[in-house]
């Protein structure tokens, strides 16, 4: 997930933050305060905001240097791990949550889930949970996704469901179910071209296609009349740890 360090700053001023209901669809689900909270791949923070609401004790594990950095300084009550979710060790007794937001897809697919319920403890609670971006103008998403296909023909997008089945078909968990939050974000010309800079998609690509694509990109918003309007779909996937093996 280093790939992010170079725009650490640039990702935590564009990318849009989370619901803060999710905190509370944590502790309903978990059935009350958790012992603990640990966050995989916390970034600079943009999920913390709202695992911090949740006031119990919180460890963030990040890999890169420069995002761990800026976590650090957000927030100076977390604990701030530097490292994998592969090399990570969980704490003694497993987790009370652990949380993943828009991180899973970077985590090992062979073992992320048993990775997860093996850091939890028993009976605790799986939160995965991210953003969909579309746009609330089907022309305006057309007209994007004829842009970046002219550019790159092999961008895909995978479903908007995906860590969703990915959960359920691992049988990990157990009571997986998800919860589904939307609403609509204005963004300006800069603003929509600053979060796009953030993508790793576009951050994988090499420079001059990175240049052709915000080029491109830009002549569209203005043809929108400066601005976009996204369709934000945020769904939190929650699942349960039943008693590990071999456990009485």
């Amino acid at each position: 997930m280093d790939v992010f360090g170079p725009v650490a700053d640039l990702y935590e001023t564009t990318r849009p933050g989370y619901p803060p209901e999710i905190a509370d669809e944590i502790v309903a689900y978990h059935g009350g305060t958790p012992a603990s909270v640990v966050e995989i791949g916390a970034g600079t923070g943009k999920a913390t905001e709202v695992l911090a609401r949740i006031d119990a004790p919180l460890t963030c594990v990040e890999p890169d240097a420069k995002m761990a950095t800026l976590l650090a300084s957000r927030f100076p009550e977390a604990e701030i791990q530097r490292s994998t979710f592969e090399e990570w060790s969980p704490p003694a007794g497993g987790a009370g949550v652990l949380a993943c937001a828009m991180a899973w897809h970077w985590l090992d697919p062979a073992t992320r889930n048993s990775r997860a319920r093996q850091a939890l403890a028993p009976g605790g609670t799986l939160a995965v949970f991210g953003h969909r971006y579309d746009y609330a103008d089907a022309d305006q998403r057309d007209a994007v996704q004829a842009v970046l296909h002219a550019i790159d023909p092999t961008v895909a997008e995978r479903p908007a469901d995906w860590f969703h089945r990915d959960i359920v078909e691992q049988g990990q968990f157990d009571d997986v179910h998800a919860v589904v939050l939307r609403r609509h974000l204005r963004l300006d010309k800069e603003r929509y071209l600053g979060l796009i800079r953030t993508f790793g998609p576009y951050l994988s690509r090499p420079p001059e296609q990175q240049r052709r694509g915000l080029t491109a990109l830009g002549r569209l918003v203005d043809d929108f009349g400066g601005s976009v309007v996204l369709d934000l779909r945020t769904t939190l996937v929650l699942g349960r740890a039943g008693r590990r093996d071999g456990a009485r």
